[in-house]
């Protein structure tokens, strides 16, 4: 039987997807703190069983960086036990969220926010991973290891005597060498095979052929070893922090998985036929697939951006790929284990030292300066306290100060005088945003106003008055003779859908 096109692209696609996702796969569960096939484990499921029920056909799902850090720190708060039921529980979030078409609510996120906590958890994985080049076992906290690097570099690297830390940090920057060469600089015709993984293949050669004494990916033989299912103990042991985790993570990975979403339908701008995302349908394709991760003790997935871009660009066509590139990493780990075990673990630090540096965009901090200070402002506190305590606490402030800047520019108001061309006249400027919270201040400038003047009443900047502001202003127009002023209504005042007719006093122009 012959095939048509379409399939022919998915699984020449698929195999694209495959070579990138499985390093990526293994290396992002060592930086969760768990073993490199509780990763794999999730590429499967993010694959074959995500990839079926997906409401964006053309995006991948798996394990996901963004994702490293807090799951890094549930397994050192809690054990690699809590971690079943808290994806179990996040998964239910996202299925019913998804149920009750929340989908698109989850990308109203302040892009302060979202760039902030992907630099916070870049840089957090690049102080964890540097460690673990040295084949060290990384510390508990982003400060932890910023301080234990001092130390790390001095005593295990300097002076130069061949020790192993230094073998092994050697192969980890061949690894991130080869990655940044690959990317600036690969031909045209090959720029679908992924740079890490000609990294991996070259360090894991090195090693092999020097007899590297390093630690390497322990995978075993038989997939069905990996799976631990929950106990009833601990999904019935439900306290505070497992339920704020379990919700975190939901958030997280529901944000980071939509927004890969209309990424990748971006992506397709230019295609004749662009497969749209239904973002209440993936929020329930990712509820489903971070549930099934609980139950088999795998650690969680979001849609992933790299996976999926190289989808796009490798040509896929359908949901096709997505599952075959699943079927793939089930059976290199089903049929040639003993590949993966080549594979030194520094070699995939290096791999996500460069993903994690690739999180932190300087291009991110420009792009919201141009909309002023604030921005950059919450970016900063949201990266420092991601990297500081915890990175539920950092998008916890990134979110609490967009909030409050919200409010600011909902209740903000300015109102002012200056003087006009006429002498005896002044302009009354009212700017932004005028609510019962600024009578105050609206009363003030309004009894500042010297009798006899002439006030031109200025709200072409003025973009909401509530029923208390307009009773007041309504009710200084009414009483502005006995003053013995005149209230000049311009133009785009009368105009002004919150002044009525009736408000306009018949000396005004």
């Amino acid at each position: 039987m012959k095939l048509s096109p379409n399939y022919v692209k998915d699984i020449s696609a698929s195999l694209v997807v495959f070579l990138v996702a499985l390093p990526l796969c293994m290396g992002i569960a060592l930086a969760s703190g768990a073993s490199p096939a509780k990763g794999i484990l999730t590429g499967i499921i993010g694959g074959i069983v995500v990839g079926c029920f997906s409401g964006s056909p053309l995006q991948v799902s798996g394990p996901a960086a963004g994702l490293a850090v807090i799951v890094f720190e549930i397994i050192r708060d809690h054990g690699i036990t809590a971690l079943g039921p808290i994806l179990i529980l996040a998964g239910i979030v996202q299925i019913v969220a998804g149920v009750l078409k929340a989908g698109r609510w989850f990308r109203a996120i302040s892009p302060a926010v979202i760039h902030g906590m992907l630099a916070g958890i870049g840089l957090l994985i690049v102080l964890q991973q540097f460690h673990v080049m040295l084949d060290h076992k990384p510390k508990g906290t982003g400060l932890a290891n910023l301080k234990a690097m001092g130390p790390a570099i001095f005593q295990d690297l300097f002076p130069i005597d061949g020790s192993a830390e230094e073998r092994a940090i050697l192969l980890a920057l061949l690894v991130i060498a080869i990655m940044t060469l690959w990317q600036r600089f690969r031909p045209e015709k090959l720029k679908l095979i992924p740079g890490a993984l000609l990294g991996i293949v070259a360090a894991s050669t090195v090693a092999q052929l020097m007899h590297l004494q390093l630690n390497y990916v322990q995978v075993p033989g038989n997939l069905l070893d990996v799976i631990s299912l929950p106990t009833l103990t601990s999904l019935t042991h439900l306290d505070r922090g497992i339920i704020g985790s379990a919700l975190a993570i939901a958030f997280i990975a529901s944000a980071e998985t939509l927004l890969s979403a209309a990424a990748v339908d971006k992506m397709q701008a230019s295609f004749a036929s662009p497969i749209k995302t239904n973002y209440d349908r993936e929020l329930i394709a990712q509820g489903i697939g971070n549930t099934l991760c609980g139950f088999v003790g795998s650690i969680p997935m979001t849609g992933v951006i790299v996976r999926s871009s190289a989808n796009v660009q490798a040509g896929a066509t359908s949901r096709l790929s997505a599952i075959l590139h699943g079927v793939w990493i089930l059976a290199i780990v089903a049929l040639f284990p003993g590949l993966l075990r080549l594979v030194p673990i520094c070699s995939l630090a290096g791999v996500l030292v460069f993903t994690g540096f690739n999180l932190i965009k300087v291009k991110d901090i420009r792009h919201l300066a141009r909309f002023g200070k604030i921005p950059v402002l919450i970016y900063l506190a949201t990266l420092v306290t991601i990297v500081t305590t915890d990175l539920l606490t950092g998008v916890l402030v990134g979110v609490t100060l967009s909030v409050l800047k919200l409010l600011y520019k909902a209740t903000h108001l300015k109102i002012y005088t200056e003087p006009y061309a006429v002498e005896g006249h002044l302009n009354l400027h009212l700017q932004g945003s005028a609510t019962f919270v600024r009578i105050p201040l609206i009363t003030a400038v309004l009894d500042s106003i010297p009798a006899g003047s002439t006030v031109h009443l200025r709200t072409e900047q003025l973009n909401y008055i509530d029923h208390s502001c307009l009773d007041l202003m309504q009710e200084w127009i009414s009483n502005s003779q006995n003053q013995n002023m005149q209230i000049v209504m311009e133009q785009h005042a009368l105009e002004h859908k919150y002044w009525s007719p009736a408000s306009v006093p018949k000396q005004a122009a």
